[in-house]
């Protein structure tokens, strides 16, 4: 496996070098009521290179001119990038036509189009998809738990738009590393941080996972699609976090002062809680399985398997 490139591991402003993807197609409503038609969408996704930030913009077709609007919305948002990569046509033969086709007719006319900009785009070689693997991620991230949740139900455009921009948010509240080394401090550093200068937060609502559908307006079943979906990934981002496998070797033990996740059902969107370890329990093997873990609430008690230490602490590197 080769080195990180250059633009993965040099510092810079977020979405100075960034990566592009499309996502769907995505069946949307053109208006409400009866006699509506479902049309096509896709989802357009932009990933910062250095900070693993995403901006989801929801496409309205798979054309030349609707991508250079995403493109516009997102350089008004995020500022102009320098450079921008994505994935040859021709990996997407197979998968979806329409963005192969999109992607082999229009990379002549977006690349002239961002040169103009002084933006540098740059398309990986065909049939490397590994190439891409930091948008990939970012792409199933948002889609896989999306599909599932949405089901039969079909959004308008303003209802899915909305539906992203909240997902854009889940996903870039995600903690990477404690904020500091303070033992006191349980303030994770997150992507929403490089984003606005401090973590992202949610409107408080009422928990609406258990109410049938039939019974809430519009409003209300969106939240409800958003707070599955915060479900969802948050239990698979816990468990990416705490790799499971069999007991044979004792690996990344934890130690006091380490900021860890605390593994709690029924937590609002964009809500994580944080803790760090004051003391451990081991037993008569030397091997701990029970800590206490300082909250914001106070000292806990939790077994080891409920805990799930941030991937980059430098402790357990």
């Amino acid at each position: 496996m080769g080195n990180l490139p250059s633009c993965r591991i040099t510092r810079n402003t977020p979405f100075e070098c960034s990566g592009v993807d499309f996502g769907g197609p995505f069946y949307i409503r053109d208006r409400l009521g009866r006699g509506c038609k479902l049309v096509k969408s896709y989802l357009c996704l932009f990933v910062c290179f250095t900070t693993r930030a995403l901006h989801l913009e929801l496409a309205s077709d798979m054309s030349t001119d609707v991508f250079i609007l995403c493109l516009k919305r997102f350089i008004s948002r995020r500022g102009k990038p320098t450079e921008i990569h994505c994935d040859n046509g021709r990996n997407f033969v197979g998968a979806n036509n329409e963005i192969s086709q999109f992607l082999n007719t229009c990379n002549e006319s977006i690349s002239s189009y961002a040169a103009n900009e002084g933006i540098t785009f740059k398309f990986s070689p065909a049939y490397c998809p590994h190439w891409g693997g930091l948008w990939e991620a970012g792409v199933k991230a948002a889609k896989h738990h999306l599909y599932r949740i949405l089901g039969n139900n079909h959004l308008t455009y303003e209802e899915l738009s909305t539906l992203f921009a909240q997902i854009e948010a889940i996903l870039n509240s995600r903690p990477l590393t404690p904020l500091s080394s303070d033992p006191s401090d349980l303030s994770p550093l997150t992507p929403g941080h490089f984003l606005i200068g401090k973590a992202l937060t949610a409107i408080p609502a009422p928990s609406l996972l258990d109410v049938k559908t039939c019974k809430l307006d519009r409003y209300q079943h969106i939240e409800q699609i958003k707070q599955h979906f915060w479900e969802r990934w948050r239990k698979e981002y816990l468990c990416e976090l705490q790799q499971r496998a069999r007991w044979r070797t004792n690996k990344g033990e934890l130690k006091e002062d380490d900021m860890v996740v605390l593994k709690e059902p029924n937590l609002p969107p964009l809500k994580w809680r944080m803790g760090r370890i004051v003391k451990l329990y081991p037993g008569a093997d030397s091997i701990a399985r029970v800590a206490d873990v300082k909250t914001s609430t106070g000292v806990i008690r939790r077994a080891i398997r409920t805990l799930c230490p941030l991937p980059n602490n430098p402790q357990n590197s």
